[in-house]
């Protein structure tokens, strides 16, 4: 459980950009929470105590801000890291997953090998921010779609009230350190 004071430093670090990338958007920039290292350390030290007993075995991020906090996971844990990228970034044999932008679509590959030979393999699935949800859900199908086991979602922070979680939540579990209401 993320403590009061603790959630105050990942918060307070975390600034707000009025109207980008268009008007009327408030943009949740995690860049300064990256340089911030009291409040990097706060967050990934958080995540590691959430999820050393999950028995997890990979992490994979999000291309492309989940690789920061995915990778760094995954050393924290001792465990593989597994990049979830834009399509035509891989280079090996990939499963692929479209899904739906606000006008038209977009598509996230994961290399068919990515979880190695283990089936059932239990995966974590993190990214920075979830908003309506269209990128994760094609993230945790592409989990499964390699045979592994996509145990929970994290996201740094999430834009409750466009519903991207209530989607996800119905086919995995789902975490949010921040939420915005």
């Amino acid at each position: 459980m993320l403590r009061a004071d603790e959630r105050n430093i990942i918060e307070n670090s975390i600034r707000d950009i009025k109207d980008f990338p268009k008007k009327g958007i408030v943009f949740k920039d995690i860049t300064t929470l990256l340089n911030n290292k009291e409040a990097y350390a706060t967050l990934m030290n958080h995540l590691a105590s959430r999820y050393k007993s999950y028995n997890l075995d990979y992490i994979a991020g999000i291309d492309a801000r989940g690789f920061i906090f995915g990778a760094a996971l995954a050393q924290m844990l001792g465990l593989g890291f597994v990049p979830i990228r834009k399509k035509g970034k891989l280079p090996y044999t990939t499963f692929s997953e479209k899904y739906a932008l606000e006008y038209g679509e977009d598509e996230i590959e994961v290399h068919i090998d990515a979880f190695g030979e283990k089936k059932g393999a239990r995966v974590l699935v993190i990214d920075d921010l979830i908003a309506t949800g269209g990128t994760a859900n094609a993230a945790a199908k592409l989990v499964k779609k390699t045979g592994a086991e996509c145990v929970e979602c994290c996201f740094i922070i999430a834009l409750n009230f466009l519903d991207g979680v209530k989607k996800l939540q119905e086919q995995t579990e789902v975490y949010s350190v921040i939420e915005v209401n």
